[in-house]
């Protein structure tokens, strides 16, 4: 009996960074208080908020035609990068967020890509 996954590529990616955010957060949040695990955690949210906005922009355009496809992929990363750095200049004017754990947390959600690609293939 063959079990159809109904998850895509991206889902499975999008979850995994998911993951990524709160299993680095939980080890700031062991090694000391609920206060250092806040910046691993918004440091996660400003790589999956934007991904998540291109993989939705792009998997709206996938119907239509290539030119379409090509013009909803640049859009989506150019509002990517854009989302990406209003959301790390809002992240670090709060005065409580650390902004290594914060780098650390946002590097690491964005390491879930390379390990993807050995993973999940469709």
């Amino acid at each position: 009996m063959v079990v159809e996954n109904r998850f895509s590529t991206i889902g499975k990616i999008i979850y995994a960074q998911i993951l990524m955010a709160t299993i680095v957060a939980s080890g700031f949040l062991v090694m000391g208080d609920w206060k250092s695990a806040l910046s691993p955690l918004i440091g996660g949210a400003i790589a999956i908020v934007p991904n998540s906005y291109f993989a939705l922009k792009v998997y709206l355009a996938r119907q239509g035609e290539a030119s379409g496809i090509l013009q909803a992929f640049y859009a989506g990363e150019t509002i990517k990068l854009i989302l990406t750095a209003a959301l790390f200049a809002v992240a670090v004017r709060l005065p409580w967020v650390d902004f290594p754990t914060l780098l650390a947390g946002y590097i690491a959600v964005l390491s879930v890509f390379g390990f993807a690609l050995f993973y999940w293939r469709d």
